[in-house]
């Protein structure tokens, strides 16, 4: 924990450390929990006449008028167009108090220059998050809900004793949303596990928001249909949304927890790699299909195997397997390279480590699930 701390907050005098600890952790709070608008544009004047009137009574060299960008900050974080409009032309008066009062000998006109900076990029803040509906910190607090939420989802159920499963996803350049989701449920009483790993179209927040869409629909399909009906009924609901460049890839495992059977079905996914523990060895299933959001109509041919003690299955986007000017085959070969150094240390935390060897500075998004029967 003290390795995270910026070694220049030990230079701060003793009293103020505590105040310079506890700030991101303040910032966090206020973004989930803002006060109402009303009190926010009080405390925000305040903040700004009390700046001015310090720099009055213990000189500028503590409280220079620049300190003015703080409330206008503050503002561009809370506040709507009209009550920002307020909070600007205090600022305006109490620089004008400033000029007045110390002259501008004192004032620099680069201090004026960063306020008025400060005040637009603030203002035009406010109106961007007001024009989406979501004025003050409501839209952070909405993405961040819908991040967590997304997150929540792709959550794997805790299985039965034997079993073992981990899922790793990883936004494009590490942002907080990415394109590839898993939906996963025990069905069956318990007894079978249906998951699907998905990869939407795009990147960033536009992918992020179809991935939520599309996992809260695909996650109600599991368990609600037929295993073989699950892929076409995906591919019905994705077709009608008629989204420009709406396509996604998918892959469908459904796997008895008792006996080992699964079942893969693909929709235009990377192959599901088995690793059969028999012979020491992963090899790629056949299993192929159109991806979801082509054509209204299409139909999917499973493959079959079994997991028997010590074997895995591995399915993954195609994130960790592209690479600039190559085919697709030798990422995958490079991947199950990978995936062979996991054998003699156990699979244990080997999604994670598959991931950052692999792919770790990749700008696609990345998705992988490991399973396996111990």
């Amino acid at each position: 924990m003290i390795s995270a701390i910026p070694s220049r907050w030990f230079a701060l005098p003793r009293g103020l450390r505590p105040v310079a600890l506890a700030l991101p952790s303040a910032v966090t709070r206020l973004r989930r929990n803002p006060p109402q608008e009303s009190a926010a544009l009080v405390g925000l004047v305040l903040l700004a006449v009390g700046g001015i009137l310090l720099g009055r009574v213990a000189g500028p060299e503590w409280a220079p008028p620049g300190i003015e960008v703080l409330p206008l900050l503050g503002g561009g974080l809370l506040l709507r167009r009209a009550a920002m409009r307020r909070l600007i032309a205090v600022v305006a008066l109490c620089l004008a108090y400033a000029v007045m009062d110390l002259g501008m000998d004192v004032v620099r006109p680069g201090a004026l220059l960063v306020v008025l900076v400060t005040a637009a990029v603030s203002y035009e803040f406010a109106r961007s998050r007001e024009e989406t509906g979501l004025p003050g910190s409501s839209g952070d607090a909405l993405v961040m809900g819908l991040r967590d939420r997304l997150a929540r989802q792709g959550a794997l159920p805790r299985l039965p004793a034997g079993w073992r499963a981990e899922a790793v996803l990883r936004p494009a350049g590490d942002g907080p949303f990415a394109g590839d989701f898993v939906v996963s449920a025990l069905t069956g009483s318990g007894r079978r596990l249906e998951l699907s790993l998905v990869d939407v179209s795009g990147k960033g927040v536009t992918a992020g928001t179809r991935a939520l869409l599309l996992s809260g629909a695909l996650g109600g399909l599991l368990g609600s249909l037929r295993p073989q009906d699950y892929l076409p009924a995906a591919n019905r609901y994705l077709d009608r949304q008629e989204w420009e460049e709406g396509f996604a890839t998918a892959v469908h495992l459904v796997l008895d927890l008792d006996s080992g059977a699964f079942s893969v079905e693909s929709a235009g996914h990377p192959p599901v790699a088995h690793f059969d523990a028999s012979t020491g060895r992963w090899r790629l299933l056949s299993c192929e299909g159109m991806a979801l959001g082509i054509v209204p109509e299409v139909s999917y041919v499973p493959e079959t195997g079994r997991l028997d003690r010590g074997d895995a299955l591995l399915l993954y986007t195609d994130g960790l397997i592209e690479l600039p000017g190559r085919d697709l085959s030798v990422g995958i070969d490079k991947l199950l390279g990978e995936a062979e150094r996991l054998v003699p240390l156990g699979f244990v935390g080997g999604g994670e480590r598959l991931v950052s060897r692999v792919a770790e500075g990749s700008s696609d998004d990345r998705g992988l699930v490991l399973l396996w029967r111990s």
